[in-house]
């Protein structure tokens, strides 16, 4: 999944030859995921038509702030287009327009767009070589990326006038590349590695039974992709679950038992930068697997035990640079407990869910959550969605590990 799935997307378009590659730029921001809003100035509807757009974006296009031909048409309003917007590209970015953008030189419904946008601004020039040479073309880009405007740098190649050099706008495949590694390059954790652990163990009785716990895995992937789009690769070791995720920075293993987990997170573990262990791993397991389904044959019937391995407290006990995370599902005692396992386990930080908590544990999708760190502050939040508790778990780690 690209980094700019999910984003709103608004392409601004001007009046230069290049404004036919809109087409294929609008197609591959919506294969990413994204969600594309088209303003055009006038002058651009010579090059490609609206019709072309609104098909391709689903979405319609906005070129004036009325419809001139209905007399009861809504204003299309400039503030809520630019407020809508995650990121905005203007491409092809003609000279005419670069510089009424670096003068603040509102005369149609792009420009005003643009002056009322409060998401990042990309630029693609698009125009013969003089005009790129041109001082003041230079001015534009200057000024323009000093008020924090990002510049797509145009290509070599031949232009329309049949000169060749500089002012070719970059080819959509490229545009699409360079927002995709900009964006990653100013996330917080661009580089790092995370490694996640999700959902129960299944201990096996015989062929078809087991001992399991009621966990869903849906913490962990809410975690695993509040990691990755904060720009982590992220590998997620997930027990028996019925969860998926599909994003090109997660790293799904499967495992089954305890062992099996605790083998996986061993491999990896050197690897990476921050360990969160989410998963409900089973405490004990059959000592004995019978290689036949047991038949029900006694009124009673009984097990014998063993401890499972302590991944969580083995991991502990290796530890060199890795920001080392607990979960602690309690049901007494809770931040005592919480507080004993942070220190025997050596972890950074823990993450406490209470069972007496209404809305909190296995299966639901909201969770209640008290974070405990290694100097003992204690941070307790409010019943949020999974998807909320983990963003604010990603953000309490950026803060102690200052990432």
């Amino acid at each position: 999944m690209s980094i700019l799935s999910g984003k709103n997307i608004l392409l601004g378009i001007t009046a230069g030859i290049a404004a036919y590659k809109t087409a294929s730029l609008v197609r591959l921001f919506i294969k990413a995921g994204a969600n594309v809003k088209v303003v055009m100035t006038p002058a651009s509807k010579d090059f490609i038509t609206p019709l072309t757009l609104s098909t391709l974006s689903k979405n319609p296009v906005y070129s004036s702030f009325t419809n001139e031909d209905d007399d009861n048409a809504m204003w299309n309003n400039h503030v809520d287009l630019g407020l809508w917007a995650d990121l905005f590209i203007v491409a092809p970015a003609t000279a005419n327009t670069l510089s009424k953008m670096a003068n603040g030189t509102c005369d149609n419904l792009l420009m005003a767009t643009y002056l009322s946008a409060k998401c990042p601004v990309y630029f693609a020039p698009a125009m013969d070589l003089d005009m790129y040479k041109h001082q003041s073309t230079k001015q534009s880009f200057d000024t323009l990326q000093s008020y924090g405007n990002v510049m797509i740098p145009a290509t070599s190649g031949e232009l329309a006038s049949g000169l060749v050099g500089e002012g070719r706008m970059a080819e959509p495949e490229d545009i699409v590349a360079f927002i995709e590694n900009h964006i990653l390059g100013t996330l917080p954790l661009h580089g790092k590695k995370v490694l996640l652990t999700a959902g129960p163990t299944y201990e096996a009785i015989d062929p078809v039974r087991f001992i399991g716990n009621h966990s869903s895995g849906k913490m962990g992937f809410e975690i695993a992709k509040a990691a990755a789009n904060l720009g982590a690769e992220v590998i997620l070791i997930s027990g028996p679950s019925h969860q998926r995720v599909t994003h090109s920075f997660i790293n799904v293993i499967r495992v089954t038992s305890a062992q099996e987990m605790y083998d996986e997170v061993h491999k990896h573990f050197d690897l990476v930068d921050i360990a969160i262990l989410s998963a409900a791993v089973a405490d004990y397991r059959p000592k004995n697997i019978a290689k036949q389904k047991i038949k029900k044959k006694e009124s009673t019937f009984s097990i014998e035990l063993e401890k499972t391995k302590d991944i969580l407290k083995s991991l502990g006990e290796v530890k060199s640079h890795q920001f080392l995370v607990g979960f602690a599902l309690e049901t007494n005692n809770e931040l005592e407990h919480a507080k004993g396992k942070l220190e025997s386990k050596n972890l950074d930080l823990i993450v406490l869910n209470s069972l007496n908590d209404k809305g909190a544990g296995f299966g639901g999708s909201t969770n209640k959550v008290t974070f405990i760190t290694a100097s003992h502050d204690v941070i307790a939040h409010e019943l949020k969605s999974k998807s909320e508790v983990a963003q604010d778990l990603m953000q309490q780690i950026l803060k102690q590990t200052h990432a």
